[in-house]
């Protein structure tokens, strides 16, 4: 049996999807998506969805963290729980229709800036399969990329309801 290095895709029955982060002699460390850090013996029962071969001691910490982080998005269809700005905590959303014979629609804003983050996260998983694609060529890739982009300006707007500028859409930069 060939030792799994630090970054391997795994899929543990118990445990769920993970990646391995360190190993020992005996067990191997694996962070899960749903789990969090277990370790597991080497031996034990686990499907190997994607080995990596690198030697462990030529990776850094900080290198298997963003590994990690890339591997975790790019397998998984949500991301990081964005935050709502504070200003917006409890508002609602009115919507009212030009016709006055019509009754207002209000949404909380909370449910409304959860949907927003739905679409952000889609469109990055979308994104990302998008680039690993071994089915499109580079051209292909880059047409997309740029309709993605197009779609991210779209969606700046709603900008001003994230509480971190890292959470939100970017377009073209001019």
């Amino acid at each position: 049996m060939k030792l799994l290095g630090i970054g391997s895709r795994i899929h543990h029955p118990e445990f769920g999807k993970g990646v391995v982060t360190n190993l020992t002699s005996a067990q191997y460390w694996v962070t899960f998506i749903d789990r969090g850090l277990e370790t597991i013996a080497i031996d034990s029962a686990f499907e190997v969805i994607e080995a990596v071969t690198d030697e462990v001691d030529m990776v850094s910490f900080s290198d298997v963290e963003m590994s990690l982080i890339s591997i975790l998005r790019r397998w998984s269809d949500t991301n990081n729980a964005a935050a709502i700005a504070s200003k917006w905590k409890g508002g609602s959303l009115i919507m009212s229709p030009g016709d006055p014979n019509l009754s207002d629609k209000e949404v909380p804003i909370n449910t409304f800036f959860h949907k927003i983050v739905m679409v952000r996260d889609r469109i990055r998983v979308m994104e990302q399969k998008i680039n690993a694609s071994k089915n499109l060529d580079d051209q292909e890739k880059v047409d997309l990329q740029q309709y993605i982009t197009r779609i991210y300006g779209s969606l700046t707007t709603f900008n001003v309801l994230f509480q971190n500028k890292s959470d939100y859409f970017i377009g073209e930069k001019i």
